[in-house]
């Protein structure tokens, strides 16, 4: 927890934009609710993952409460970098104050800008911002000139306007006013499952001089290596892929056994709790397990259950 770094002060913070800088596309995990925590950042950092993101936290939550700080925002002080905290947030000094706080323990802040789900922007929060330009301009820049670090990046995470203009228009108002890079899902607010629209990606990266990420519908590393060629994007973000297949950047087809060995020997070191841990299990194992053992492992109900299937199945 961060009062556990907060004593040592000894956090091995790099700066994430050596990475973009490095001439390879930068392979990152994406925010992702419950499941992007310090223990799954760990096992894809273990295959090729350059870059992390924590899942969305509420900043006004996170500068209000310490429990929610506490809950929120697990890290260590050695394996867990380049970070990247993800913050929903409408106020530019609430951004502000919740950067100071993971300031010291993280290599960036990123916008949430993309969220399309009802009660983010029922509140103010994720997609909505693409339609307030100015406002993310100014949340950016407050940022910029609060921190004192020049290494801490400021970043926003993007979808996009079925108008295209509208949607360079936000990016290169977000340039303006200081951002180290862009990551773009290539779905407009209302498209759930549809095509992603690549062509668009390209257009926003031709349009820009700062970093822009790909993100949307890559599931293997062939996925992630055509999506490079097809937007010329700086890097690649990957969510649901890396669930299914934590060793994906590292350019295996399917869930190794050593990858499910890994995840078990680092969820208990770190005391994942058991939903958390066996949910990414079930993820890890969907395409390497018949109808019936699925029947089967997915409604165990405890790590010791678990570990004991685990170890007859496959010797894990």
């Amino acid at each position: 927890m961060i009062g556990d770094i907060r004593e040592t002060k000894e956090c091995q913070l790099k700066d994430p934009m050596d990475l973009f800088h490095s001439g390879q596309v930068v392979k990152i995990c994406a925010p992702m609710v419950r499941y992007s925590k310090l223990a799954f950042r760990t096992l894809v950092r273990k295959y090729s993952c350059d870059l992390c993101y924590t899942p969305m936290i509420v900043a006004a939550d996170f500068v209000r409460s310490a429990k929610a700080r506490d809950s929120e925002f697990t890290t260590n002080k050695v394996g867990d970098h380049p970070l990247i905290v993800q913050f929903a947030a409408k106020e530019a000094q609430v951004l502000c104050d919740a950067a100071r706080i993971v300031c010291p323990f993280a290599d960036g802040i990123d916008l949430n800008c993309g969220c399309p789900q009802r009660w983010a922007i029922s509140e103010g929060y994720g997609a909505c911002l693409i339609n307030k330009p100015e406002l993310v301009k100014d949340m950016v820049r407050h940022v910029r000139s609060q921190i004192d670090n020049p290494k801490f990046s400021v970043s926003i995470k993007i979808r996009i306007h079925e108008d295209l203009k509208r949607t360079v228009d936000l990016c290169q108002k977000a340039e303006a006013a200081g951002v180290s890079w862009i990551t773009v899902h290539g779905r407009s607010i209302e498209e759930r499952h549809q095509p992603v629209h690549y062509d668009a990606i390209k257009i926003i990266k031709q349009s820009m001089s700062i970093p822009i990420v790909a993100n949307g519908d890559i599931k293997t590393l062939k996925d992630a290596e055509n999506v490079h060629h097809l937007t010329e994007a700086d890097g690649i973000m990957v969510a649901r892929g890396l669930l299914a297949n934590p060793a994906l950047f590292a350019g295996y087809e399917e869930t190794p056994f050593q990858c499910i060995q890994d995840w078990v020997d680092i969820a208990l070191e770190h005391g994942t709790p058991f939903t958390c841990f066996h949910h990414h299990l079930m993820y890890m194992m969907e395409r390497i397990t018949s109808k019936q053992e699925k029947k089967v492992f997915n409604v165990l109900s405890s790590t010791s259950a678990v570990l004991d299937y685990l170890n007859d199945h496959y010797g894990v």
